[in-house]
């Protein structure tokens, strides 16, 4: 949000999102061959969720040092051991894994077409790449919002060249400018939800109600947490022991503080637990959740859970 859109990913690996769509078509191509009950299923989707793990190992240097942010750089570490522990026990035989592998190709194809498909002509008609469509939506919202509680930031194009960003004077006569990304859209958090319930066996009915309460609760949160951090940051609200928060993220920028505080300590960390509240609230819906869940701890914890007990589920059925 503060800062110039998507940069490339310091890593290893050339092309992050050619690399993730490689992932991606080898969890689907799996979820094929398991389906038709051929053992290779099996193999493949062992050997996918290794790479899967690369992956998130790849991003690390990108969330720690241009990214900033102690919550994703943890959680991509922690997605490196997990996701090679769940090959290693998918080819072990945990069979209900392969509902999470199919939950994982789904959220992919999901998020991946905002991240790499271009803008292109169709009949003569010029069609706007998708992550535009999205970003540009997001930051009128926000804007409007903005408007609402009284503020009037002047409206700028992003260093994307999108319709997706506000400049902001402060009294000393310095601009901020805040900018809507990809990131701000709650894309991300959408495709988790997406790709967990189109994986579980449950009627469509069930699944249509897990998904009203999960995707637009996240996208109105979502516009709240963007007015907020831009408000904020904008405003310098949170100017909060400087020195120590520019040391905490490296940072040299005084002006960035507010931003850091309200975006990468506060929002990310109310966004965990946000997240929490609505799987909670989506699994009421739809109890075959409750097996990737177990699954996701088992891979955390390495015991077994009965979320259908301990969360007082409705028995039914799953797809054990």
């Amino acid at each position: 949000m503060f800062g110039h859109g998507v940069p490339a990913v310091l890593s290893v690996i050339s092309d992050t999102f050619t690399f993730a769509w490689i992932v991606a078509i080898l969890f689907a191509t799996a979820w094929l061959l398991d389906s038709r009950g051929l053992a290779a299923g099996r193999t493949l989707a062992a050997a996918t969720w290794a790479l899967f793990g690369l992956f998130w190992l790849s991003t690390v240097p990108y969330f720690a040092l241009e990214h900033q942010s102690y919550v994703e750089s943890i959680l991509a570490l922690v997605g490196f051991p997990a996701s090679v522990y769940a090959g290693y026990l998918l080819y072990d035989g945990r069979a209900s894994l392969f509902t999470l592998t199919r939950a994982i190709a789904i959220m992919l194809f999901i998020y991946l077409p905002f991240e790499t498909i271009p803008a292109f002509t169709l009949a003569g008609v010029a069609v706007p790449e998708p992550r535009r469509i999205l970003i540009e939506v997001v930051a009128t919202q926000t804007g409007a919002l903005i408007d609402l509680l009284g503020y009037a930031p002047e409206a700028v194009t992003s260093s994307e060249g999108y319709q997706a960003a506000y400049s902001w004077t402060l009294d000393d006569g310095h601009t901020v400018v805040i900018h809507i990304v990809l990131a701000c859209t709650g894309l991300g958090s959408m495709a988790i939800f997406g790709g967990l319930v189109a994986a579980v066996e449950a009627p469509i009915a069930r699944k249509l109600r897990a998904l009203a309460v999960s995707i637009p609760l996240i996208y109105v949160l979502n516009i709240l947490r963007t007015t907020f951090i831009s408000v904020v940051a904008g405003n310098q609200y949170m100017h909060w022991y400087p020195d120590l928060v520019l040391t905490m993220f490296g940072a040299t920028d005084p002006y960035r503080v507010s931003f850091l505080v309200s975006d990468r300590i506060m929002s990310q960390l109310l966004a965990v637990v946000a997240l929490i509240a609505i799987t909670f609230l989506a699994v009421r819906e739809l109890p075959e959740l409750a097996v990737i869940l177990e699954d996701v701890l088992y891979l955390l914890t390495g015991e077994e859970h009965d979320l259908t007990e301990a969360l007082d589920l409705p028995r039914e059925p799953t797809n054990r």
